[in-house]
């Protein structure tokens, strides 16, 4: 969290977090991977939406957000590119793409990659990763 918070751009994902209860977790020993998205990939919601989910009543659905941003372990994008998906903490996977040398997950572009933190590795992305809110 300390190296996210040094990174210019990530409040609006800093601030999900928290509100998400995650901070402690995200704080703690284990080795993480980040799909951060930017500020401006938040601006980029349609409106209301991120008011919608910062409100306490939709935590749940804020955490199920983050967390489909987070893959365990320590991995830089050299690492992601070789994967066809990403396995989310969240449960569900996200496709994984390189093309023209440019690796995206979902429907977001790596655009800050490879951004090392203490406990895991930090990559930011052009926009924001919806989870599928299907039962799985």
């Amino acid at each position: 969290m300390g190296t996210l918070k040094n990174s210019e751009s990530f409040s609006t994902f800093i601030n999900a977090i928290d509100k998400a209860g995650l901070t402690s977790s995200l704080d703690g020993a284990g080795q993480y991977t980040l799909f951060a998205p930017t500020d401006e990939a938040f601006s980029a919601l349609p409106a209301g939406t991120l008011d919608r989910l910062l409100q306490p009543a939709n935590k749940d659905e804020l955490a199920s957000l983050v967390n489909y941003h987070l893959v365990n372990g320590r991995k830089t994008t050299a690492d992601v590119g070789k994967w066809q998906a990403a396995r989310t903490v969240q449960g569900q996977t996200a496709p994984v793409r390189v093309a023209d040398g440019k690796l995206s997950i979902g429907s977001a572009r790596v655009t800050r990659p490879d951004i090392m933190a203490s406990n895991g590795v930090i990559h930011g992305i052009d926009k924001v990763n919806i989870p599928d809110s299907r039962p799985h």
